[in-house]
């Protein structure tokens, strides 16, 4: 109940007035089933506008402790996340990620409609990264379609690592559903998991026009911070770069 008070009365309305979202390919979104939305990842804004998009809620995985905490804050905490569409990770058959894939088979065992970013982290610098095998194992165990969605302009709205962005008007693209039941039974086969993650993201990388780097995003990042201490490290203190001669 509170989800829909969120998306069509208390903040819905405003960030659609705000910010209008321009969206494209949203009837390639069932109606009614359970389909797995298969997105990019920009921002933490990215949550709230592609929902936003679609008359269907759109149920993704949290961190179990943000619905656990004590107190007021804890049941702010919990009803904030809840009521956004967000269910806490099962942890019950291991690992997060393993409990993500039971809590993701629960939400489209009822019907609905799962998002998931494969990246798995937030794009540091706009560009798309390698996916993990995760969404197509649970697109096999849960034999449901993937749709692959882009979503452009939050990384504007809501820069990672900054308290404000600027104004731009996000765009939300749904590609064709993706039916991968032809690998029925193959759910085990770690070659079968990694062609159809990379299919999904060649679909995701045509729909954003982002830069594709086949590499995962989070060792992406760690490179990223050593590089920049490396070069913090041999700068001088006080010392500008010199400036480097074309070769």
């Amino acid at each position: 109940m509170f989800y829909w008070f969120l998306k069509w009365i208390a903040l819905g309305p405003w960030l659609r007035l705000v910010f209008r979202p321009r969206v494209y390919g949203a009837e390639n979104v069932p109606l009614e089933g359970p389909a797995i939305l298969a997105s990019n990842h920009l921002s933490y804004a990215d949550w709230l506008f592609m929902p936003l998009t679609l008359p269907r809620r759109v149920t993704f995985v949290a961190k179990a402790e943000y619905f656990t905490g004590k107190g007021l804050k804890g049941w702010l905490q919990r009803t904030f996340f809840a009521g956004s569409g967000q269910v806490p990770i099962d942890r019950s058959g291991g690992g997060a990620a393993e409990g993500a894939i039971i809590s993701a088979k629960r939400v489209l065992a009822e019907g609905e409609l799962f998002g998931i970013y494969p990246e798995g982290t937030r794009s540091h610098d706009g560009r798309l990264y390698r996916g993990k095998v995760g969404v197509a194992r649970l697109a096999l165990e849960a034999k449901v379609p993937v749709v692959p969605v882009a979503v452009l302009g939050t990384d504007v709205v809501a820069p990672p690592g900054k308290k404000f962005g600027r104004f731009t008007r996000p765009v939300v693209r749904f590609g064709a559903p993706l039916d991968f039941s032809r690998y029925d039974g193959m759910e085990s086969d770690r070659y079968i998991l990694r062609s159809i993650t990379d299919e999904i993201m060649y679909e995701i990388m045509r729909l954003s026009g982002q830069e594709y780097v086949d590499m995962y995003g989070a060792r992406a990042k760690e490179e990223s911070r050593k590089s920049e201490k490396d070069a913090a490290a041999q700068q001088e203190p006080g010392e500008p770069d010199e400036p480097k001669l074309a070769s």
